[in-house]
């Protein structure tokens, strides 16, 4: 068998004298029975970069560039605002019960201060320190002597006060409060005006724990 190589073209020769020429692929031909016509050239090209983009995950689609990106984005932007909308939705509640229970806190500490101070008044009048007035058993005749103040047995006309303000009540924002005497029934939500024995909410709200304000 014998090659030539002066024309860039290769020959075989086999028995009988028989000759055979074949294009060489160092000039960049291609033989003619490997040639395929441009339409099934591009219908090929097609199908292999669909195999392409299948094999890489990912989904061909004939969209402008940067449209997928874009629509994204929205989602990105809608799921966002459902989340913060579901986040706040649930702060609401938790916010409105904080200030709730700092308001019950504040209406406890009030409570305090005034039993507090018609006890202290209870105290210097079982003491002798001061006049005890009739039908007063010693309590304080309204809430107004606690912060005027009374003057002690044996003192000048300087007055002793039990209490620099009236605080006010968180639940109504006023300095006013309901009062029952010691000849009152412990329930009673009118005062008899004998005396002051204790005091309450006039809030008819109910607290955090189901009970009213005024039964505090």
């Amino acid at each position: 068998m014998k090659f030539g190589s002066k024309s860039g073209r290769a020959g075989a020769a086999f028995p009988g004298g028989v000759r055979v020429k074949a294009r060489s692929t160092c000039d960049g031909g291609i033989p003619p029975a490997l040639q395929v016509p441009e339409k099934q050239a591009g219908s090929l090209h097609l199908k292999l970069r669909r195999r392409d983009f299948r094999r890489k995950g990912r989904v061909f689609t004939h969209t402008p560039p940067g449209y997928a990106q874009q629509a994204f984005t929205l989602v990105e932007m809608i799921a966002t605002m459902a989340i913060m909308m579901i986040l706040a939705g649930a702060a609401i509640p938790i916010a409105r019960v904080h200030a709730q229970r700092t308001r019950e806190i504040e209406l406890h500490r009030a409570l305090r201060e005034v039993r507090d101070a018609i006890d202290r008044f209870k105290d210097f009048s079982d003491r002798g320190m001061i006049p005890v007035e009739a039908n007063t058993y010693g309590y304080p005749p309204d809430l107004d002597t606690l912060v005027n103040g009374v003057v002690l047995k044996g003192a000048s006309s300087a007055k002793y006060k039990f209490l620099r303000r009236l605080p006010v009540d968180p639940m109504t924002g006023k300095a006013t409060w309901g009062e029952r005497s010691m000849q009152d029934d412990p329930e009673a939500k009118s005062w008899g005006g004998e005396n002051v024995f204790d005091v309450y909410s006039l809030s008819p709200g109910t607290a955090l724990d189901g009970t009213q304000y005024s039964d505090w």
